[in-house]
């Protein structure tokens, strides 16, 4: 089965970040709750419907890494695997 979705939104899969820092300090739970999260894109919409009836285009493309606002996705299974529906205005920036 393949997941397509509709206007504006995004499908991510997310990648889990590092609980330790690079000196190997373990980070709890609760430190970075209000941080952006980062994921990769699995499938992207159409773009939003504008006033004049003309489509915005996406800015992130599938492939792409990028952060998001860590409360905005939605949760779904798809085939048994976690991913994330976010609207691509929550999305904050792409990393290369």
């Amino acid at each position: 089965m393949s997941i397509q979705p509709l206007g504006d939104n995004v499908i991510i899969k997310a990648i889990a970040k590092d609980e330790k820092t690079k000196s190997g300090i373990v980070l709890p739970d609760t430190i970075d709750k209000e941080k952006p999260e980062k994921g990769e894109v699995i499938a992207v919409g159409s773009g939003k419907m504008l006033d004049n009836g003309k489509r915005a285009s996406m800015e992130v493309k599938k492939g792409d890494i990028v952060l998001f606002k860590k409360y905005s996705p939605d949760e779904i299974k798809v085939e048994g695997k976690d991913l994330l529906v976010i609207s691509g205005s929550d999305i904050i920036a792409t990393i290369e």
